[in-house]
């Protein structure tokens, strides 16, 4: 009875961004668990690495690229999808980006519109065609990465923020209508990880420094930390939570 909650056997997994970082470690262990992992990014390469690995560890993966920013792309993966296994239940939106790091007066219109392009308008567009073809197949579940700074803005993330508060607010839309279709729909929030999409904050001493003060942990996570809370939402384990946004961030909402 314990294992089976988080038994994951013959479930069918999206997982975008999943080349590296926390994307990584989360399609290693959706397939730990049992489901079949389809692992997505723009990095063909990198993909199927991931996939050779949680296959010769026992797991069942594949690869399927896709750049979330271009909606056309996003459409097709969801084709792919229903072609090759009819239905998908579960998707981990993970894949974002953060190209401007400087003070929000001055973002640019380039990165701004790449990062409401791939952190909003991808994620929704991803949510709704999976929704869709979660509906069809009797239910599912999604798992929005999003941010700490979705809820205090990071320093100097600005235009990376609001895109994160967008993320958390869209994962309670979703959720309040999408329940009726047997769809769940929560949110990852982390903190500081140790991951190449964060070593502009991780690497820099000062801003180290600064972060730490406000972690009452006093230290960086680990990317595969933020794999426990994603393998609970996904799971019967937590049957009865959607809307919920958890924040796995050593304590830094607290200060």
């Amino acid at each position: 009875m314990k294992e089976s909650l988080f038994d994951l056997s013959g479930k069918i997994a999206l997982v975008t961004g999943a080349s590296r970082g926390i994307g990584e470690h989360i399609a290693r262990l959706l397939a730990e668990y049992g489901a079949h992992v389809i692992v997505s990014s723009r990095k063909v390469e990198g993909c199927q690495a991931v996939v050779e690995s949680i296959v010769a560890a026992g797991g069942s993966a594949q690869t399927m690229p896709c750049h979330i920013g271009d909606i056309e792309q996003i459409e097709s993966l969801v084709e792919n999808i229903l072609d090759e296994h009819g239905r998908l239940d579960i998707l981990i939106n993970n894949a974002a980006t953060n190209p401007y790091f400087g003070h929000v007066l001055d973002t640019d219109l380039l990165a701004f519109q790449k990062t409401v392009d791939v952190n909003i308008r991808g994620y929704f567009f991803m949510s709704s065609m999976c929704a869709k073809l979660m509906k069809k197949s009797g239910g599912g579940v999604i798992v929005n990465v999003a941010s700490v700074n979705g809820v205090i803005p990071g320093d100097y993330q600005g235009i990376y923020s609001i895109t994160k508060a967008a993320v958390i607010s869209m994962t309670k839309t979703f959720a309040k209508e999408c329940a009726q279709f047997n769809i769940r729909v929560n949110a990852l929030l982390p903190g500081g990880t140790d991951t190449k999409f964060a070593s502009t904050l991780v690497n820099n001493p000062k801003i180290h420094e600064q972060l730490m003060a406000h972690v009452p942990m006093k230290r960086i996570a680990k990317p595969e930390e933020m794999t426990g809370t994603v393998l609970y939402l996904v799971s019967n384990a937590s049957s009865y939570t959607t809307g919920t946004c958890i924040n796995v961030d050593g304590g830094y909402l607290l200060c």
